[in-house]
């Protein structure tokens, strides 16, 4: 399938799947998608609510793709002093050549290395990006990931449901759910219906939020067990 490298509403890069009419981010803004749904609604919201997390938070990426939200995620927690062990899941890893293209270093103005490290290091291992910053890309398909009670936070950032379904469905979620802690949260940018009950389903509890530039709403599901209470 034809990849193109465009750019979206807010000046940032992004790669367009012409074929799907489908891409990696919002054409209305990569980089304002991304801080607003996965580091506003998901990992800022978890980092700073109840019960407070002890030592480095654990997150988990459902596509890792062109590592922006890695990046925004690095940012984010050395100006709040916050310990990450991440987890990227990608099985099919963005070429060398389309991550040259893109622009993020220039429009966040941070480190290029910082960049280049999260991308040049190993898959299949963990990486340390910094003392603070923990990195570990996995290639494989989502279905097969097999944490329980690990992660603090989600950022499920899949292609759409318009195109691939199958990656919205309640045998997904329910990975999600128990990849997750109790009180932990899943932050996506879709708000589709089918998508919300799919969640509801495996217990999570959803909640629609006002959504990025040039989208309605999004969703935020979180792990609360009845057993907790």
């Amino acid at each position: 399938m034809k990849r193109n490298i465009i750019t979206t509403a807010d000046g940032s890069s992004t790669i367009q799947i012409e074929e799907w009419n489908e891409q990696y981010h919002s054409v209305h803004g990569a980089i304002q998608e991304a801080n607003h749904v996965y580091i506003k609604h998901g990992f800022l919201f978890r980092s700073q609510s109840e019960p407070a997390i002890s030592g480095p938070l654990h997150l988990l990426e459902i596509g890792f793709g062109t590592g922006l939200n890695a990046m925004l995620t690095y940012e984010t927690a050395l100006g709040a002093g916050q310990l990450v062990d991440y987890v990227g899941v990608e099985a099919f890893p963005v070429a060398s050549e389309e991550l040259a293209q893109l622009n993020y270093v220039d429009q966040l103005e941070i480190d290029a290395n910082v960049f280049k490290a999260l991308h040049e290091s190993a898959w299949n291992q963990k990486t340390s990006i910094s003392e603070e910053f923990s990195l570990h890309k996995q290639q494989k398909l989502f279905k097969d990931i097999s944490e329980k009670d690990r992660f603090d936070v989600i950022y499920f950032d899949a292609f759409g449901p318009r195109v691939q379904p199958e990656l919205w469905d309640e045998s997904v979620f329910k990975i999600m759910f128990d990849a997750l802690r109790e009180r932990g949260v899943l932050s996506t940018y879709c708000a589709k219906g089918s998508v919300r009950r799919a969640m509801q389903s495996v217990g999570f509890l959803v909640e629609r939020l006002p959504g990025p530039p040039g989208k309605r709403e999004m969703l935020r599901a979180t792990k609360h067990s009845s057993k907790a209470e």
